[in-house]
């Protein structure tokens, strides 16, 4: 099983970027996909995730709710983060992580996903 995140940069507070993450060796809707974000200085946190094979369950951290989307494209076995409104706490490097379906609880916990992406930066300047 292999993550690769992309799509990262850098951006001024207002603007909008998409995240990827494209997957391999194995198929989408059999894992739960999440995005994580770590600031400097900061604890590694949940952003969003997704699962099921229509990806009609989502997760949002309330930090991010209404101004980032998670959705996933299973032909491509891709998972995208939309982030609009991007504010200077945004800032962070961001992962992507699979988690078994079946035995995840928490979704926002890093320690449920057990396969885990290279991280893209995201800068937002003010």
């Amino acid at each position: 099983v292999q993550l690769q995140a992309s799509g990262g940069g850098l951006v001024q507070a207002g603007g909008s970027l998409r995240l990827s993450c494209a997957g391999s060796g194995f198929t989408y809707p059999d894992y739960v996909i999440g995005w994580f974000r770590q600031a400097p200085g900061k604890e590694r946190e949940g952003v969003a995730c997704i699962s099921s094979s229509d990806g009609s369950s989502t997760y949002y951290a309330d930090a991010v709710k209404g101004r980032f989307t998670i959705s996933s494209d299973n032909a491509k076995n891709t998972v995208y983060l939309q982030m609009n409104s991007l504010k200077r706490e945004d800032t962070g490097v961001y992962y992507c992580a699979a988690a078994n379906p079946w035995t995840i609880v928490k979704r926002e916990e890093e320690y449920e996903y057990e396969y885990w992406g290279q991280g893209t930066q995201v800068t937002v300047s003010s």
